[in-house]
């Protein structure tokens, strides 16, 4: 159920905010390990998330809502699952370019919406599910890299490295919005932004303290690297809070399913940073593939009306 139409523009700011991280943080991913790069983007967004919180309730001045009792663990499941679906989204990028990688990990747009109908109970509009498919093909058709496949070669390509990693990248973040709307629906009150950034602020503390400690247990040296490495990493942080405000704005006003859907236009903002910043040839396949998200998108949008 929609309920309020600030779900859409906060969405389509989260898709390019998300491919402009995306991108920053693969060039970071170059100089740190996995758990290093995946956590610039909690530590470094601590204090953007606090900003984000305090300047809305300086604009928006109320009494603090009642919290639930789910909140902290709902938070803290969807917390989980984005530090494991990030990391798996840095080894696809280790094994594939920029845009393939990323178009992998969009296949939680399907993920969500099967896994959003059995644990939520949410449903679709027939053109909603038919912008699924057709946002689903455009990926697929952007993971080929611009071969020309068989039947045989495609399924043979699903089980390389970077399909499995990016494909299981899309399913724990399909797995990350259900917790967090889950979490914001443990806030009270009708203000669903203000939810949203309480909601940010906790997972981002917890995800920082639960990798944080991983990596100073298994990798202590990679914790120097990642204060060190602050100026680039702290633009990770920057656009990390500012997408992730965005995404669980929306997920607290809108169905998770519709939010993905519309937030596979994404790879639209990717194949422009893969192919103006980190200079990644565009190839016409991909092309094609951006021209089905972007049909599929719309699908989307007129079954929400």
């Amino acid at each position: 159920m929609i309920t309020s139409p600030i779900w859409l523009p906060a969405t389509l700011v989260a898709g390019a905010v998300q491919a402009w991280r995306t991108a920053v943080q693969r060039r970071v991913s170059h100089s740190l390990s996995i758990n290093a790069a995946g956590l610039v983007r909690y530590l470094y967004g601590i204090p953007f998330a606090l900003l984000l919180l305090g300047g809305y309730r300086l604009v928006f001045p109320t009494a603090l809502p009642a919290i639930g009792p789910l909140f902290l663990p709902f938070c803290l499941a969807g917390g989980l699952a984005q530090i494991i679906a990030t990391n798996l989204l840095i080894m696809a990028f280790k094994h594939r370019n920029f845009v393939v990688g990323t178009a992998y990990s969009k296949t939680e747009a399907v993920q969500g919406a099967v896994l959003s109908f059995l644990l939520l109970g949410e449903r679709l509009h027939p053109l909603a599910w038919a912008g699924i498919g057709c946002g689903v093909m455009g990926v697929m058709l952007l993971s080929t890299g611009g071969k020309r496949m068989g039947p045989g070669d495609f399924l043979r390509a699903l089980t390389q490295p970077a399909a499995i990693t990016g494909i299981a990248s899309g399913f724990f973040f399909a797995l990350t919005a259900i917790g967090i709307r889950r979490a914001t629906q443990s806030v009270g009150g009708d203000d669903r932004i203000l939810a949203a950034l309480l909601v940010l602020v906790a997972t981002v503390l917890m995800q920082t303290l639960l990798q944080g400690a991983w990596l100073m247990g298994r990798e202590p040296g990679e914790m120097r690297r990642v204060l060190a490495n602050w100026r680039v990493s702290g633009q990770v942080g920057l656009l990390s809070a500012l997408g992730s405000a965005c995404w669980f704005t929306g997920f607290a006003t809108a169905p998770v399913a519709l939010v993905r859907i519309v937030g596979q236009i994404e790879v639209a903002f990717t194949m422009a940073f893969g192919h103006f910043y980190l200079k990644e040839r565009m190839r016409g396949s991909e092309v094609a593939g951006l021209m089905l998200v972007v049909g599929g998108v719309a699908l989307a949008l007129m079954g929400s009306l």
